[in-house]
């Protein structure tokens, strides 16, 4: 089982989740975050005062999946989230060692 993580622009969560929904992803968990990579923030005017704005308003999908399910859930997420510019997000993949349901208890695959 793995855990992709992916942080993107919050427009873009409608299209993730519509993607991820095709393949047949049941269950996501969105947490609004905010941060910067290479863009570093950027400059706003604000009553005719200039100020920087160091974190961006992000958004963080993590989506634990089955190993064969995997490539999938990495390619619908790169095609909806895409916009071609520069602070599109990242997608990180980490391995995941146990799940549980709490209802069912069932674990594993299952508990996905």
């Amino acid at each position: 089982m793995k855990l992709v993580s992916a942080v993107i622009k919050p427009f873009k969560l409608d299209d993730v989740r519509e993607a991820l929904s095709e393949i047949g992803v049941q269950g996501i968990t969105v947490t609004e975050v905010k941060g910067f990579g290479r863009q570093k923030g950027h400059t706003e005017l604000y009553r005719g005062a200039e100020y920087v704005v160091d974190f961006l308003p992000k958004v963080k999908v993590e989506i634990a999946t089955s190993d064969e399910q995997l490539d999938q859930v990495i390619e619908a997420i790169s095609r909806a989230a895409n916009t071609g510019k520069i602070g599109d997000g990242k997608i990180f993949v980490t391995a995941l060692e146990q799940a549980i349901r709490i209802r069912t208890g069932e674990s594993g695959v299952d508990a996905i």
